[in-house]
């Protein structure tokens, strides 16, 4: 027998709210039992206040059903605060993990990296106070019902037992041919909204090369999908919904109806007043079913957040507590790394091994598609490795708690990626700002007399992504980000691709700085400006090390190699031209012995 398996941290955050739906449950059993009094004091006025005439009863009668109608609100107030304080206590308990297991399902290319799992969230949220909720908890007082209609007669019972399993098959048709439908619907809405949230962050390509006519045309399409499956849902649930309040109208008069035959017959306990009773309890008891066929929508909204976010956090799973390391101080180790992008791809790096003491310098140079970006994420820890290690100080970087690691790393990406807020806000990393260390690193990139000329100096918004900057400001904001705090490991891809001649100065002097004080850097670049202050130099060729070693005799074996390719290619170019020469002549040959003679 397999061992039963553990509940998902969604489900137990659920069901941790038990204490919530108990109170709730209670009010709700309260405030709906308190529904019966207006037939109460319609039963009252008729069998006391007619008989008797008196003013003094119906006036006791009036102030005891408004109090009662009082109680009754007070306790649905009550029932609403308690599951929105439910779904406030699964939002605090969740919105941490789940923001957590965007990023982690984002940097390993996994279903769920948007915002999407946040809206679900908020979804399962308001769902623990909405209308279909609410109503489901008022199930117990319709069985209450119940019980109240086989006591004035069991025919009146089983013929609201009957109307309920009308109403239950009508809600099952709904489900039927709703629930694909709307899941459908709301895939195509979320394809809709994240195509048109990566159109606005292009819009400059788009209006620039004139392809906001089809990119809105491509929109539309997604958009029109939608619609077209939501028109359709939402038809099939408006059958439904009529359906069930024509069944909910008709069973009040039928159950009036039957009542007076089974009063003409003898067969009805109580007076006449019976009749409006069971007719009254019947409509109560069948509708908390009709409220969930007509919020039917809602339901299906939130099983479907559920499935979606339920998936996300068994993908991703919850970083572990990790054994709190002493700082680094630079020692860097790759062992044996074969790794690709995550998802089980096709391997990018294959068996690259190398070593770097603190203060040293690597750059890392190779042609396109060379494996250099992936290098530097599995050097910072962003990826993990196939097989292999990368070490820091002999601790694996990617096992690494990042928060304790983050402030010793300094990177600097491909795509520069700046997050709105202030000049030092970005270079001190959404952490405490000190001014000393955000000047430090804005001088070493040469980009502190920029900062200062502006009329709020380092208190000066970026924008979006860094929208009001140039290419070549953002990706200095960016270099200045890596550099702060001068961290023990730092790794930048393509550092100078934005960068003229004074920033491409800026920067070999701070790694000159950095690298005096014990950093270690590793550069990927096609540039060679930076080979000036590199110590070590790796080249790689279609992920394989091609060469690694001290930066001159990599060097010297790169023009060694390249003059003996240019002597290999001299050497074959002769042989062709020789051989073409006597291609040539043998041809001659031959077309003069084919000529006949005179």
């Amino acid at each position: 027998m397999k061992p039963q398996e553990k509940p998902g941290e969604l489900r137990q955050a659920v069901t941790a709210l038990h204490p919530y739906f108990v109170r709730a449950a209670w009010f709700s059993v309260c405030s709906g039992l308190l529904l019966l009094a207006p037939s109460g004091y319609m039963l009252e006025v008729y069998g006391r206040v007619v008989n008797s005439r008196s003013t003094l009863t119906l006036a006791m009668l009036t102030l005891l059903v408004l109090a009662a109608y009082c109680l009754m609100e007070v306790l649905d107030w009550a029932r609403a605060e308690v599951m929105y304080r439910a779904g406030q206590n699964l939002d605090q308990k969740m919105r941490n993990r789940v923001f957590v297991a965007i990023f982690e399902a984002g940097l390993k290319r996994l279903p769920g990296g948007t915002v999407q799992p946040l809206n679900d969230l908020r979804t399962l949220r308001e769902f623990l106070y909405s209308p279909p909720l609410l109503a489901l908890m008022e199930a117990p007082v319709s069985l209450v019902f119940m019980g109240l209609m086989f006591a004035i007669s069991p025919v009146l019972g089983w013929s609201a037992v009957v109307g309920s399993l009308l109403q239950v098959f009508v809600g099952w048709i709904n489900d039927r041919n709703t629930r694909p439908l709307l899941v459908s619907a709301n895939r195509c809405a979320i394809e809709a909204q994240q195509y048109a949230d990566a159109a606005s962050r292009n819009s400059q390509v788009i209006e620039s090369m004139g392809m906001l006519q089809d990119v809105h045309r491509r929109w539309m399409d997604k958009r029109r999908e939608f619609l077209q499956r939501e028109a359709l849902a939402s038809d099939h649930a408006g059958t439904c919904q009529a359906a069930s309040k024509f069944l909910q109208v008709v069973m009040g008069s039928l159950l009036l109806g039957l009542a007076a035959w089974l009063l003409l017959k003898n067969q009805l306990n109580g007076d006449a007043g019976m009749m409006v009773v069971g007719s009254i309890l019947g409509g109560r008891a069948l509708a908390p079913l009709v409220q969930l066929v007509t919020q039917w929508r809602v339901v299906v909204n939130v099983c479907d957040a559920w499935q979606r976010l339920n998936s996300l956090l068994n993908a991703v799973a919850p970083r572990p507590d990790t054994m709190s390391l002493p700082p680094p101080t630079g020692r860097l180790q790759v062992e044996s790394l074969v790794a690709g992008a995550p998802g089980n791809g096709p391997a990018i790096l294959k068996n690259v091994a190398f070593g770097l003491m603190p203060g040293e310098v690597l750059v890392v140079v190779g042609p396109s598609a060379a494996g250099k970006t992936t290098l530097a994420r599995l050097i910072v820890g962003l990826w993990p490795a196939a097989s292999g290690k990368v070490r820091l100080d002999g601790a694996d970087v990617f096992a690494w708690d990042k928060s304790e690691l983050g402030p010793h790393i300094g990177y600097l990406p491909q795509d520069v990626e700046l997050l709105d807020g202030t000049l030092a806000e970005n270079i001190a990393r959404f952490g405490e700002v000190r001014p000393s260390k955000v000047k430090a690193a804005a001088l070493a990139v040469d980009l502190h007399a920029y900062i200062t000329n502006l009329p709020l100096g380092y208190d000066s918004p970026i924008g979006p992504e860094g929208t009001v900057l140039s290419g070549g400001q953002r990706q200095r904001v960016a270099l200045a980000r890596a550099l702060y705090g001068e961290p023990a490991l730092v790794v930048l891809d393509e550092p100078n691709s934005s960068l003229d001649d004074a920033g491409d100065a800026a920067l070999t002097a701070a790694i000159l700085k950095l690298k005096a004080r014990g950093t270690t850097f590793v550069v990927m670049t096609h540039r060679t400006s930076v080979l000036a202050v590199a110590d070590k130099m790796l080249v790689l060729c279609e992920g394989a090390m091609q060469a690694f070693g001290a930066r001159d005799e990599v060097l010297a074996a790169l023009r060694q190699a390249n003059e003996q390719a240019s002597s290999d290619r001299t050497r074959k170019a002769e042989n062709d031209s020789v051989s073409r020469q006597r291609d040539a002549e043998n041809a001659a040959s031959v077309a003069l012995q084919a000529q006949p003679l005179p």
